[in-house]
C-alpha cells in the first residue's frame, strides 16, 4: 500500500467515526427518531398478525398497542409510521424484523444500515483509489461524515444504496458475483427506484454485465414472489389501498411539490423546481418527464451504441446516479447515491486539465449542498417565517433552499453524460486493472 493510498484509507476511516458518532448522537437525540424504519416495521408486524399492511387503521391499531405512536409524533410521523408506500416486495426483508421485538430490532436495523453503508463507502473508496486515492479518501470521508440522516430517520434508502454500490463493485470486481446479486436484487425488492436505473446500465451494457442484470433479475422475482403472494392472500385489494396510500402523500404536506417548504429530508426531484413556474401538476410533472426523458434517452443511446469498458461505467453510473433522482419522487437521504459519482470523479482528476477541475467542482459542489451538515447549517440561517406565499412569489432563500438538491443533481447527471457520450468509442479497459484510460482534455461532439 503506497502512502497516498494509506492517507486516503485514514481520511475514510475518520468520516466512517464521524458517520457512527454524530448518527447515534443525533437519533438520540431526536425527539422522533427512526421514523422511516417504523413506518417499515409495524406494516411487516401488521403483515405478520394477519392483517391489511396497506390499511392505515389496521397498521395504526398494531403500532398503539405496541407503543409504536409516540405523543411526540405529529400528524406527518403518524402518516409514514401507517400508510405503507412500499410494495409488498419488500415483505421479504422486513419481515424477518417484524418477527423480533422492537428494541433489537430497531438496533439491528441501524446497525445494517450504518454497516452497509460503511462497506459500500469503503469498496467506492477502494474503487476511486486506484486513480485517486486521498481525493477519494476526502469526499467519501466527507459523504459518510455527512450522512447522518441515514441513522436518524431509518429510511430503507440507505440499505439499498449500500447494497446497490456493494453490487457494483462486485459486478465489475467479478468477486463475490453472488453476494452483489442478491444485494442488487434486494435493492430492487425495496426501492426499485433507487436501484432500477442502476441495474438498467448493466442490462444494457451487454456481454458478462448484462447476464449479471438477468441474473439479478430472477434473483428479485425469487425473494419477492412470495411476498406479493401472502400480500394478495390477506389483502386481496392491496394494489388499490397502496395506490390510495401514495395519493395521500402527494396531496400534503412537504410532499406536495407545490407546496415545497425548506427541510433536512424535503423532496429532490425536479417538479419542485418546475412547480415554482407552474403549480400545476399536470405541468409541472409533464415538463420534468421531458426534460428528465429526453437525458435519459441520450443515456440509454450511448450505452446501447458504446463498447463498455471499467472506465466507461464509472462514467455512466455517475451520469444516473444522479438523473434517476429527478424524474420521481425522492427525499434528501436518496442523494447518498452520489456515492456512485466518487470514482467516476477520481477517474477524471487523474488527467488534469479543465475537465478535471470541472469534474472536481461539479461533484464536490454536489456533496456540499446534499450533505446534512451543510444542510442543517443553511437551514439555522434560514429564516423561519410562515410561508404567506408559494410558487414565484415565495422568499428567495426559500428557492435557494428548495432548488439547491434538483438542481445540482441535474448539473451533476448532465456532466456526467456529456462526458460518458464524448468517450463512446474508447477501447475497454480492464476491470481488474483499474487503469485509467485516455480522457480527451475537451469532449467532442458526440
Amino acid at each position: 500500500m503506497t502512502k497516498a493510498r494509506l492517507d486516503g484509507l485514514y481520511i475514510f476511516l475518520f468520516g466512517s467515526v464521524l458517520f457512527v458518532l454524530l448518527g447515534v448522537g443525533l437519533e438520540h437525540a431526536a425527539p422522533t427518531s427512526l421514523t422511516d424504519f417504523r413506518g417499515l416495521y409495524y406494516p411487516a408486524r401488521c403483515l405478520v398478525e394477519h392483517c391489511d399492511p396497506y390499511q392505515d387503521r389496521d397498521v395504526l391499531r398494531i403500532a398503539q398497542a405496541q407503543g409504536g405512536i409516540p405523543p411526540s409524533d405529529g400528524e406527518q410521523e403518524r402518516q409514514v409510521v401507517t400508510q405503507n408506500v412500499y410494495l409488498p416486495t419488500a415483505f421479504f426483508f422486513t419481515v424477518p424484523f417484524a418477527t423480533l421485538p422492537w428494541g433489537p430490532a430497531h438496533m439491528l436495523w441501524m446497525a445494517l444500515t450504518a454497516g452497509s453503508f460503511i462497506v459500500a463507502s469503503f469498496l467506492m473508496w477502494d474503487m476511486g483509489a486506484n486513480y485517486a486515492p486521498i481525493l477519494s479518501g476526502v469526499l467519501v470521508g466527507f459523504l459518510l461524515a455527512n450522512s447522518e440522516v441515514l441513522i436518524i430517520t431509518g429510511n430503507a434508502a440507505g440499505i439499498v444504496i449500500s447494497f446497490c454500490a456493494i453490487a457494483v463493485w462486485c459486478f465489475l470486481r467479478e468477486r463475490f458475483v453472488l453476494a452483489g446479486i442478491l444485494c442488487l436484487a434486494a435493492g430492487l425488492s425495496l426501492k426499485p427506484q433507487d436501484a432500477g436505473l442502476v441495474w438498467l446500465y448493466f442490462l444494457l451494457a451487454g456481454g458478462i454485465y448484462r447476464r449479471r442484470a438477468l441474473q439479478t433479475l430472477l434473483a428479485t422475482v425469487a425473494l419477492g414472489l412470495p411476498g406479493v403472494l401472502w400480500v394478495s392472500h390477506v389483502a386481496p385489494h392491496w394494489i388499490q389501498e397502496l395506490h390510495s396510500n401514495l395519493q395521500a402523500y402527494s396531496i400534503r404536506g412537504m410532499n406536495d411539490p407545490g407546496r415545497a417548504i425548506p427541510s433536512l429530508v424535503g423532496a429532490i426531484n425536479l417538479q419542485t423546481v418546475f412547480s415554482a413556474f407552474w403549480n400545476d401538476p399536470r405541468i409541472y410533472n409533464l415538463v420534468t418527464y421531458f426534460v428528465c426523458g429526453a437525458l435519459l434517452l441520450a443515456w440509454i443511446l450511448v450505452t446501447l451504441r458504446s463498447r463498455s469498458s471499467q472506465e466507461r461505467t464509472w462514467l455512466a453510473l455517475a451520469s444516473i446516479a444522479a438523473l434517476s433522482l429527478l424524474p420521481v419522487y425522492h427525499r434528501q437521504y436518496d442523494d447518498k447515491l452520489l456515492l456512485l459519482t466518487i470514482p467516476a470523479c477520481a477517474l477524471l482528476w487523474t488527467h488534469r486539465g479543465i475537465i478535471a477541475r470541472l469534474a472536481l467542482l461539479v461533484t464536490s459542489a454536489a456533496l456540499v449542498l446534499t450533505g446534512d451538515l451543510p444542510s442543517m447549517i443553511l437551514l439555522s440561517l434560514y429564516h423561519r417565517q410562515p410561508l404567506t406565499a408559494t410558487g414565484l412569489s415565495a422568499r428567495p432563500g426559500t428557492h435557494a433552499m428548495v432548488f439547491r438538491t434538483p438542481l445540482v443533481l441535474l448539473a451533476v447527471g448532465i456532466f456526467y453524460l456529456w462526458i460518458y457520450a464524448s468517450r463512446r468509442s474508447a477501447p475497454p479497459a480492464s476491470a481488474e486493472s483499474g487503469s485509467p484510460a485516455e480522457v480527451p482534455s475537451a469532449p467532442a461532439t458526440p
